[in-house]
């Protein structure tokens, strides 16, 4: 992870807010005319007072009572005005930011995301993200408005004597600059221990809940359970030091705010007393400064809530900012399938090598057959055809092209890749099966599944192919689950179709009747079928073996 600092943090979240400009600079000219309302009811009644005990030294009672209904009144507009805007453009960036991270995750996947904590995934695009609504909304504009508020105070306070405005600026920047600069040092990095933790615990909890059936089989709750009480402990200590750390600033800001008040006070009537002012100089200053820190506290308060906004926002960027492994091709000619190869390629997982100078050729309408024990690198074999990652030595081609200077959406309508697990998501067998086709008619869907061998058990379930399959299709036994993935790239269409262990979690009779579709379904198509099953090569005409990762 990459450990910005709040300033980059900061200055790059802000980036992001570029699209909606207008409308952060809506939020500003009515978050400070509210405020200003806000701040000059008070000073409003210093002048009344004035109007009574010093008549012609300010506004007429007319005037000030004139003021203070138009004032008020306008004071609930421009604040709801100001909110409005802020959390429009708060859930407006979002929504965007969401957008961004799955577009960044796509583009990620798989090579980036491979055996990646999918606990801590979930963490960064729910609560991570959601935590940056306190910075769109509470933080962007609301700094901007008490800059412009403490600089119009200011010149007003100043106008009655230099050293009163002088005071008050003073003021302002220690209560909104130097207390939340020096809590957020305090803070240090709990806020990025915090968000850390919290994806940690998100991911146990969600591996903790996947495999609940084998703790249980094996009597592991009672210890499953104490490791989660602690890692909710550990987290819950990290959460306390930084309340701690909030109540402190809390108590800084309102002690200074008070002493800064006093301060104003004495200095003007210390001017008083040498003349130098008069007796409203005393009264509508102390009264303006008395009322201007409601801008400036809400950002003190930010001080160490920011730094568990910055983290978020820092594990945001690390996945918006990370560079894939393989970058997708685009403008590139239409390329079409003739044919497919790979020459003397060699291939490795960091210091693991898993492929060495392996040489397969993949002739047009033919069924290969590449066999072998698990772990010999079959299935990697597959995916580097997919192009999930370029290969280190040698060349892996269609058509005679390399698919590295293939379009990839060229590649992907090329290719049907079914894995050795089936993904299902959350939703009927009939849209799992169209994410093969979108626009697939119900009569296609139905003869790829019945191709698969699937179409009769489906027509069994109560709903047909409107039936749930369950989270991860937890309502399917694993060969159904299968067969669903067969009948996917069935329904895709791709001249060339890559099945790893296509029939492993079938029984003989199932794997039969898949066997000869694939044989009786051969014609325009391609299959490269990998499986360590003798029976399944029967129906290959080409076959290759591979062991540790070599061509026998």
């Amino acid at each position: 992870m990459n450990r910005r600092s709040g300033f980059s943090v900061m200055t790059k979240l802000i980036g992001l807010v570029k699209p909606l400009t207008g409308y952060m600079l809506l939020a500003i000219v009515l978050g400070l005319a509210g405020h200003l309302c806000a701040a000059f009811l008070t000073v409003l009644g210093g002048y009344g007072v004035l109007a009574v005990l010093a008549p012609g030294t300010g506004p007429s009672m007319a005037a000030v009572v004139s003021l203070l209904i138009l004032f008020a009144a306008a004071r609930g507009f421009l604040r709801y005005g100001e909110q409005t805007c802020n959390h429009y453009i708060a859930f407006r960036l979002l929504a965007l930011i969401r957008h961004r991270v799955f577009q960044a995750l796509r583009r990620l996947c798989p090579a980036k995301l491979e055996g990646r904590d999918k606990g801590d995934l979930i963490s960064v695009i729910t609560s991570d993200i959601e935590l940056l609504e306190v910075f769109y909304a509470h933080t962007i504009s609301p700094a901007a408005i008490a800059l412009l508020f403490c600089l119009a105070m200011c010149l007003f306070i100043g106008s009655y004597h230099w050293l009163l405005g002088l005071t008050a600026l003073v003021s302002y920047i220690i209560v909104g600059l130097v207390i939340p600069l020096v809590v957020s040092r305090l803070t240090g990095d709990r806020g990025l221990r915090l968000r850390s933790q919290s994806g940690d615990l998100s991911s146990f909890m969600l591996d903790s809940l996947r495999g609940l059936p084998e703790l249980q089989q094996y009597a592991q709750g009672e210890a499953r359970l104490g490791e989660l009480l602690e890692k909710t402990e550990n987290l819950a200590r990290v959460e306390e030091e930084m309340k701690r750390h909030s109540g402190r600033n809390t108590a800084m800001t309102n002690t200074a705010v008070l002493l800064f008040d006093l301060t104003m006070l004495f200095v003007s009537l210390w001017l008083y007393q040498r003349q130098a002012v008069g007796f409203d100089a005393v009264l509508i200053p102390t009264l303006a400064l008395f009322s201007s820190f409601g801008p400036v506290i809400a950002l003190a308060a930010l001080g160490s809530t920011l730094q568990n906004t910055f983290a978020a926002g820092n594990r945001v960027l690390d996945i918006l900012e990370e560079a894939p492994v393989v970058e997708e091709v685009t403008g590139r000619p239409q390329t079409r399938f003739t044919g497919g190869e790979a020459r003397n390629v060699s291939f490795s997982y960091g210091d693991e090598q898993i492929l060495s100078n392996v040489s397969v050729r993949i002739p047009q309408d033919t069924i290969v057959g590449i066999s072998g024990r698990s772990g010999s690198g079959k299935s990697t074999l597959l995916k580097l055809f997919m192009r999930f990652w370029d290969v280190q030595q040698g060349q892996v081609a269609l058509s005679g092209c390399p698919v590295s200077r293939i379009n990839t959406r060229d590649l992907r309508n090329m290719e049907s890749f079914v894995t050795q697990q089936t993904h299902l998501f959350h939703d009927s067998i009939r849209n799992n099966l169209r994410i093969a086709k979108l626009d697939a008619a119900d009569e296609e869907i139905e003869a790829a599944c019945k191709k698969a061998s699937v179409h009769d058990f489906i027509m069994t379930l109560p709903r047909g192919y409107d039936t749930p399959v369950g989270e991860l299709g937890d309502t399917l036994s694993g060969g159904e689950r299968q067969r669903l993935g067969l009948a996917r790239a069935f329904l895709h269409n791709a001249p060339l179709m890559l099945l790893d262990e296509p029939t492993s979690n079938l029984d003989s009779l199932n794997e039969a009747v898949i066997l000869k579709s694939l044989h009786q379904q051969r014609e325009g198509k391609t299959v490269v079928l990998v499986s360590h099953r003798a029976s399944t090569m029967s129906i290959a005409s080409h076959i290759y073996s591979l062991e540790q990762g070599r061509i026998c």
